[in-house]
């Protein structure tokens, strides 16, 4: 019998499958927004002015670069406003940087905050709150449906089969994308997560004696 913590362990892998299917173009953006976690860590390391909050964010090898950066981004703040704005916005896009770099992604530029999926909302959320509930609910009610959807498209076509054998590439185009959407499922679910890059702190970490 399943406990808690395996079904929940279950609902997560559902949950990066569909934020891959229902979201394949934003998947990996979370990082790069500038309301994503990095940034608003940034915002407050420099505002108190310790770089201490965002160093989990990198590797311990780059560690010494953003420190560095962050110590020229303290001076040059304090010239202007407007060299606030500037040297700001050079530390954000320096660490998000460095932080895609070590998730094995590249790096494209800082995205606004309206470009983050509404599946990592709700694993934010999920985060803030403290319970996993919605979320779980949320993503199984979207994957089910995407699967029952694909079956009854499969199901009707397999019907008119023979009728013709354009009818017949029906039932195929309907067929591949089925088992393409629970093969994707199935895969995500049993397997490995799509931020495995972030196992680099872990290790650095080890390796430091942390």
């Amino acid at each position: 019998m399943c406990t808690k913590i395996c079904k929940i362990t279950i609902l997560f892998g559902v949950f990066f499958a569909g934020s891959i299917i229902l979201f394949p173009n934003r998947a990996y953006t979370h990082c790069d927004t500038l309301g994503g976690p990095v940034i608003t860590d940034a915002k407050a390391a420099l505002e108190k002015g310790d770089v201490t909050a965002v160093l989990k964010w990198v590797s311990q090898k780059d560690e010494e670069e953003i420190r560095g950066v962050f110590a020229k981004t303290l001076v040059v703040r304090k010239l202007s406003s407007e060299a606030k704005e500037l040297a700001d916005m050079y530390f954000f896009e320096t660490l998000v940087r460095v932080h895609r770099a070590g998730e094995g992604a590249a790096y494209t530029g800082l995205k606004p905050s309206t470009e983050t999926s509404p599946s990592v909302i709700t694993a934010d959320n999920a985060i803030e709150s403290g319970s996993v509930d919605s979320l779980a609910a949320r993503v199984s009610h979207l994957v089910s449906a995407g699967i029952i959807e694909r079956f009854e498209r499969v199901m009707e076509a397999k019907k008119h089969i023979n009728e013709s054998v354009e009818a017949g590439r029906e039932y195929v185009k309907a067929y591949i994308e089925f088992v393409h959407y629970v093969e994707s499922i199935h895969q995500a679910a049993s397997g490995e997560s799509p931020h495995q890059g972030h196992e680099h702190k872990n290790t650095d970490a080890e390796d430091s004696g942390m």
